[in-house]
């Protein structure tokens, strides 16, 4: 059997490279489409990428035209993508362009905050009402099952992003430090995208929730956090209107963005609910990552030991 040819957008992101790297792993031949072709790929060598045969294509989700052209160039039959903002369409004419030139199967990352009826997803609940607009015109492009959704839950590397300059300062203020999330790590959802986009699908299944092994509040992880890294921190709470300002000011969220965080972040869900960033989940899609990718998720605290220069500099 000749190898299956991929196309990869975004692989210059944490989840993007390790979908790569996986699917050129696993036997296919990964074609990389970038916004800018000299950036380099976390993960991937200058030799390793030559050793590889990956090839590089230029590429911008948010223009069809270069889209189609790069999965003409690289023959791809398979194609890993990402939501990008700032389309009118929920990127129906990307996917569009995607099919014309020969894309058969796409994987798509999603967000866990998908569940449900998507058609019934509302505007407010931004997040997951973003995702679910580009699945629905997937669906309507290629029908239902001809993509696969890969529904990740709360990225580790939010942690970083948001607390990154409190960890710096020995200062870290939490809004809802209650709140739990299962910080599943980047590298994990890429390798279960590359291996999906590799191998096919393993079930029937084509809405895949991958979460991290284990969940725990947000102070649980800052706490873990500052053990590894040796810091002796200070944790104090933050109120609605000061995350509020936080994600506005200090992250650039666009107001609507923000409103949803901090709604989602302080919502009180029954005892005994299992719910990862104000949203339920089932328990047994913990076990995920392994199930699809064969190798057990990255624990928390690991991912920490693995990024603590990120954490310092």
């Amino acid at each position: 059997m000749s190898p299956r040819h991929a196309i990869v957008f975004g692989p210059t992101g944490a989840v993007g490279s390790a979908a790569a790297r996986t699917a050129s792993q696993l036997g296919a031949n990964v074609t990389l489409a970038m916004r800018d072709i000299q950036k380099p790929i976390p993960g991937l060598s200058d030799a390793e990428e030559k050793a590889g045969n990956f090839i590089r294509v230029q590429a911008d989700l948010t223009k069809p035209d270069t889209v189609h052209e790069a999965v003409r160039q690289s023959q791809a039959t398979h194609a890993f993508v990402y939501l990008v903002f700032g389309t009118s369409d929920n990127m129906k004419a990307t996917i569009t362009a995607l099919k014309s030139a020969g894309i058969e199967i796409v994987v798509f990352l999603s967000s866990f905050t998908v569940r449900g009826d998507i058609d019934a997803i509302p505007p407010n609940e931004i997040i997951s009402y973003m995702h679910a607009q580009v699945e629905l015109s997937l669906r309507e492009v290629f029908g239902q099952d001809k993509f696969i959704a890969i529904r990740p839950g709360s990225f580790a590397s939010n942690l970083l992003q948001y607390y990154k300059r409190g960890f710096q300062k020995g200062h870290v203020e939490i809004y809802s430090p209650n709140t739990h999330m299962d910080y599943i790590v980047p590298e994990d959802i890429g390798r279960v995208s590359g291996t999906v986009l590799a191998t096919g699908p393993q079930d029937d299944h084509r809405a895949i929730y991958l979460y991290g092994p284990e969940m725990m509040s947000q102070y649980e992880a800052v706490k873990i956090a500052a053990g590894v890294l040796g810091i002796d921190l200070k944790i104090d709470e933050r109120d609605a209107q000061s995350a509020y300002k936080m994600f506005t000011e200090e992250e650039g969220m666009p107001p609507p963005l923000a409103e949803y965080l901090v709604q989602q972040l302080g919502k009180t869900l029954p005892e005994g609910v299992d719910a990862v960033f104000g949203t339920s989940i089932d328990k047994q899609d913990l076990g995920n990552v392994e199930k699809y990718s064969g190798k057990r998720a990255t624990t928390f605290k690991q991912w920490v030991e693995d990024n603590r220069t990120a954490f310092l500099s």
